[in-house]
């Protein structure tokens, strides 16, 4: 029994393995991983690919790890791992583009981590709560034309920011309820 945990390739790097007779499965854990922290496995989701004798094998594993398995299949790796990407190395690159902000708006790196925990708290607290249409707020949902301009217009002299911002403002305009939404894409197109 051999397994991998990358998110990405499949169980079939492990050929070499398979071919000496042993059974291979992939076992990724939804979770981030980093120096200084020891995440709970507790309630993870596990994406478990291969074959079946490893992956019984791996499913118990998963779940005395007290996570939760579920198959995907191969072809699917690479956008599994993306949509963890998005999730956690790319949400702190979302939040040090706001320090960025933060900082032309006169604060410290430092001030900006702390004073912008309780709104990103509360905004992941919503969304789990309320769902995405639910916890979405702010000048798209209302529409606020002026507002959305003058956002703009500051994150211009940001290198990447503005990029940012209209990238997920786009995303929104796609995605989620907005008033005033050709007044908003006309904006966002310039």
């Amino acid at each position: 029994m051999a397994l991998h945990s990358s998110g990405t390739l499949s169980s079939d790097e492990l050929r070499a393995l398979r071919r000496c007779g042993a059974s291979v499965a992939s076992a990724h854990p939804l979770m981030t991983f980093v120096r200084g922290s020891t995440p709970s496995l507790e309630g993870v989701p596990w994406a478990l690919e291969g074959d079946a004798a490893a992956v019984r094998v791996a499913r118990r594993i998963v779940r005395d790890l007290g996570g939760e398995a579920s198959i995907l299949r191969k072809a699917d790796k690479p956008a599994y791992h993306a949509w963890g990407a998005f999730l956690s190395p790319l949400l702190v690159a979302h939040l040090v583009t706001g320090e960025q902000v933060a900082r032309a708006a006169g604060l410290s790196a430092a001030a900006a981590r702390k004073k912008m925990l309780p709104i990103v708290r509360q905004t992941i607290a919503n969304y789990a709560a309320l769902g995405p249409a639910g916890a979405f707020s702010g000048p798209l949902v209302r529409g606020d034309a002026e507002v959305v301009r003058m956002h703009l217009k500051a994150l211009k002299r940001l290198q990447g920011a503005n990029h940012v911002y209209l990238a997920l403002a786009q995303a929104a305009l796609r995605q989620l309820p907005v008033q005033h939404r050709k007044q908003l894409e006309k904006i966002l197109a310039k």
